[in-house]
């Protein structure tokens, strides 16, 4: 059975655990204070092209998000966010939890867009109801989709003109930045977002998130509220080794350019054989509409998750490729699409 249900069913990066290997027995420092920990600060802030930023390293999505955006929230504030976004449909209602209303909005391909989030914020008018304070968006999104530069500076307007903050849960960051069409760079970020993180779950690592924070007024006391939220790992130099190699030499974007380029493989083979899609993707997660039939020949052989049924009796299902996907892999599956009923 080939596994294509996700980018996190494999390890992580040869290169990653041999740097993990070498220094499995240097003494460091804890919570993350040790010297690798502190270079890998260093090469995120080079590679965003903001010095003034605030890095910490987290060890995943779900807890990243949750302690940016209890840190970022009065109790009386809220989160806006598309329908599907993560922290509304996959985090088993963990912001939620923490006391926090999120106002989800109808998503345009998987995006939040300005005007959703403005037309969310004019229903939000006194005391007597939540404050609309962070607008949330992940790139790629949860449909695999990418936010273009104009899309990002809408939001920026938006949020400037509401008085919000813009965060990007970056879990697949990497992999937007790298698909074909993407004119938005690292560099951009900074000046767009007011908080986001780099992801290496998803992207080569065994387990990690960049968070960077780079709104000053964000900035105070994040690392008590990291620790408040059992986030702070007294071994914080197993994720600072990690990402001081995915950044050494853009290793990270190497691989996020691989998965896209297995995707391609399978994308070409759908295309070929007519197959319609849910959503159109450029990045490593595909969603095409199979027949029952085509759905039962796949699964003898590979492995796919179910995404939503469709009333004409059709399923929408997620293929999605790795940094780890073997080219042999994609194109067996590509081969068995050329060949199913």
């Amino acid at each position: 059975m080939i596994l294509f249900l996700n980018d996190y069913s494999e390890g992580a990066h040869p290169r990653v655990l041999e740097a993990m290997q070498a220094g499995n027995l240097s003494q460091c420092c804890g919570y993350g204070l040790d010297e690798v920990s502190l270079r890998a600060h260093e090469r995120v802030r080079a590679l965003i092209g903001c010095p003034e930023a605030d890095v910490h390293l987290l060890v995943g999505g779900t807890s990243a998000n949750l302690i940016a955006l209890t840190a970022f929230l009065r109790p009386h504030e809220a989160v806006v966010c598309a329908d599907c976004g993560h922290i509304n449909t996959h985090e088993t209602g963990a912001v939620e939890g923490a006391g926090h209303k999120i106002l989800s909005v109808p998503a345009e391909n998987g995006k939040l867009t300005a005007g959703a989030l403005r037309a969310i914020v004019a229903t939000h008018t006194d005391e007597h109801m939540v404050r609309p304070r962070v607008a949330f968006i992940s790139n790629a999104s949860e449909l695999g989709t990418v936010y273009s530069l104009d899309e990002l500076r809408a939001l920026r307007a938006a949020c400037d003109e509401l008085g919000m903050y813009l965060y990007m849960d970056g879990a697949r960051l990497c992999s937007a930045l790298a698909s074909e069409g993407c004119d938005v760079t690292f560099a951009d970020l900074p000046r767009l977002c007011d908080a986001f993180y780099i992801g290496g779950t998803k992207n080569g690592a065994l387990l990690g998130e960049a968070m960077v924070v780079v709104h000053p007024s964000l900035k105070p006391d994040f690392r008590y509220l990291i620790k408040n939220r059992g986030g702070m790992l007294a071994k914080g130099f197993v994720v600072g080794r990690q990402f001081d190699v995915l950044l050494a030499d853009g290793l990270c974007m190497d691989l996020a350019r691989h998965a896209n380029a297995m995707a391609q493989v399978v994308r070409a083979a759908l295309t070929a054989r007519g197959v319609p899609f849910f959503v159109h993707t450029a990045t490593n997660q595909l969603f095409p509409i199979l027949t029952q039939a085509q759905m039962d020949f796949l699964s003898r052989d590979f492995g796919f998750q179910v995404w939503s049924p469709l009333p004409d009796g059709r399923t929408a299902v997620r293929f999605v490729t790795s940094w780890a996907t073997p080219e042999q892999n994609a194109r067996a599956l590509a081969d068995a699409i050329a060949r199913m009923p």
